[in-house]
């Protein structure tokens, strides 16, 4: 059976990059942004929108008759995103940064850091031409994490962010994050049995 290992991550914690550097170290494949893709050729969609429901909540459309609906268009995104996550972990051992995988019983790692981590993280990793003032920057790690947290608990039947619903949490506030990856690499592999 393959191995599996997925990675959800607050906003800035160095999630992506755990992800990356972890599925190097084992020699696994490594999906991100490529499932966005892969959703877009499935579905048709545009990048941009797909990548929006990805990251953000699910949109509630009241009608005038007070009943409410959920926008069809996301959750063929949301279907389609599990569609293809079954069909990747099934082609072989993999690492799946920021998308559940509901049906599979993976290694799975949560990935956080303090506030003031993830404003240096993002301060270091983020586009040139973005300047935030630190207020706006606190909003938006707030705003992404809980549409992140919406869309683990409307795919997954455990709540995003408790330690009870993973098999790890790596706290990365005072960490290099590439000199914990063979430690990761080595606890991911006893999780696994050494198979």
């Amino acid at each position: 059976m393959n191995k599996i290992i997925t990675i959800s991550r607050e906003f800035g914690s160095g999630g992506r990059e755990i992800g990356k550097r972890l599925a190097d170290e084992l020699g696994f494949a490594y999906y991100d942004q490529e499932i966005i893709k892969e959703i877009c050729k499935e579905t048709g969609m545009h990048e941009g929108y797909v990548e929006g429901v990805a990251e953000k909540a699910i949109s509630l459309i009241s009608t005038q008759f007070g009943h409410t609906f959920y926008n069809q268009q996301q959750i063929d995104v949301l279907v389609s995103q599990q569609k293809i996550i079954q069909e990747l972990a099934s082609k072989g051992n993999c690492v799946v940064v920021g998308h559940g995988c509901a049906e599979r019983n993976p290694f799975s790692i949560f990935v956080y850091a303090d506030m003031e981590a993830k404003i240096k993280r993002c301060r270091a990793k983020g586009p040139e031409e973005e300047k935030l003032t630190e207020k706006e920057l606190v909003r938006k790690i707030k705003d992404v994490d809980k549409n992140r947290k919406k869309i683990h608990e409307m795919i997954a039947p455990t709540r995003w962010g408790e330690k009870e619903n993973y098999d790890l949490c790596v706290n990365t506030t005072n960490v290099e994050i590439k000199k914990v990856i063979p430690g990761l690499a080595m606890y991911a592999m006893e999780y696994f049995g050494n198979e």
